[in-house]
């Protein structure tokens, strides 16, 4: 007789209709993550994560903006993540992204399967875990993806949907631009040569809306496993329920959110560009028994036809060869979405060893 092998719970598409089970006490062993000695979190950090003054970055006077680009600098150098303040989006507005978006994972099993994509580079994807055609592990957690730029998508359900998110997308779109000219200028480069470079005039840029339910055993699973992000820059916004880990000089480090910020990380592209100058980190979601936590992750990354290699300027000195060989964005967001989240394994697969 032929081995058999465990398969998803079948009708359960989804994690949110698992958690809603009656009597449900434990989870399935498809959802249970193996333990790591190093998974303990060490959440009393002296250091607390850098902050960045949007309208500073932003200011006329030039003084106020060069401290700002200094400051960018340091947390690209220290942390790869930052909170974004006074960066102009409404409060109002990121409350009702967050609402919509919860709103959709409230439609039906059926409604939300008609949304289902195929494949990853499909502009709406709605699926649970991460690529649960591929995962060996599922992750507690829903997921609809939509790409906002430069074409705008959006489910037809709910009918508040549309017009939040194209307002919200071309808000946010706003601040990772300016942001990014500050990267750029922070690495001794032509504050426009990323928008050139990799053309983010056609960038993509993409709306990740996450929900993760109460779990029974919080502690055996995993929202999201340890992961660094594809593209230049990631912005979120969540309920104000925590479960965001960031791997900070080899711990874990829980991230508290702070009203009407967001929460920035750069991503494997500005790793890439920079020649490892600045690097892309781990982070990781995890879960609790009580609270259903959404996540709103918008990345921005290049135009998926842009070629990303380190930048000529950066590399120009024998003892700083590039690092990392260029490749399509559009390739790598392929490989990338299509493996099981493994730690930064995707990058490794650009990096040059000498």
């Amino acid at each position: 007789m032929a081995a058999t092998h465990p398969s998803p719970p079948l009708k359960l598409t989804s994690v949110k209709a698992l958690a809603e089970s009656p009597g449900l006490s434990s989870i399935p062993s498809l959802y249970t993550f193996p333990k790591h000695t190093n998974d303990e979190v060490f959440s009393d950090t002296e250091e607390s994560i850098p902050t960045l003054d949007f309208s500073l970055l932003t200011s006329p006077n030039t003084d106020e903006r060069s401290k700002a680009v200094q400051e960018l600098r340091k947390a690209c150098q220290d942390w790869g993540f930052f909170m974004v303040t006074n960066h102009g989006v409404p409060e109002s507005l990121m409350k009702a992204i967050i609402q919509a978006s919860g709103e959709f994972f409230e439609l039906t099993e059926e409604e939300k399967r008609g949304f289902e994509g195929k494949h990853v580079l499909d502009p709406i994807r709605y699926g649970t875990s991460f690529n649960a055609s591929v995962d060996k592990i599922l992750c507690w957690r829903d997921y609809l993806k939509i790409f906002q730029h430069p074409e705008f998508h959006s489910p037809n359900k709910p009918p508040v949907f549309r017009e939040i998110a194209a307002e919200y997308s071309r808000k946010v779109r706003q601040v990772a631009k300016e942001i990014l000219r500050g990267v750029s200028e922070s690495l001794g480069l032509e504050d426009d040569y990323i928008d050139k470079a990799l053309n983010l005039e056609q960038g993509l840029q993409v709306l990740a809306a996450n929900l993760y339910p109460p779990c029974p055993q919080p502690e055996l699973a995993m929202g999201f496993p340890a992961h660094s992000d594809h593209g230049l820059l990631t912005l979120l916004i969540q309920n104000q329920i925590g479960g965001l880990q960031v791997q900070h000089k080899g711990k874990w480090v829980s991230i508290d959110p702070i009203p009407n910020s967001f929460l920035a990380n750069i991503g494997d592209h500005v790793e890439i560009l920079s020649n490892g100058k600045y690097k892309s980190v781990l982070h990781r979601a995890v879960v609790n028994n009580r609270d259903v936590r959404i996540s709103i992750a918008m990345p921005h990354g290049p135009a998926l036809d842009a070629v990303v290699s380190p930048a000529p300027k950066l590399v120009e000195d024998e003892r700083n060869p590039p690092a990392y060989r260029a490749m399509k964005y559009k390739d790598y967001l392929e490989l990338q979405q299509t493996n099981m989240p493994n730690g930064k394994s995707c990058l490794e697969s650009v990096r040059k060893y000498m």
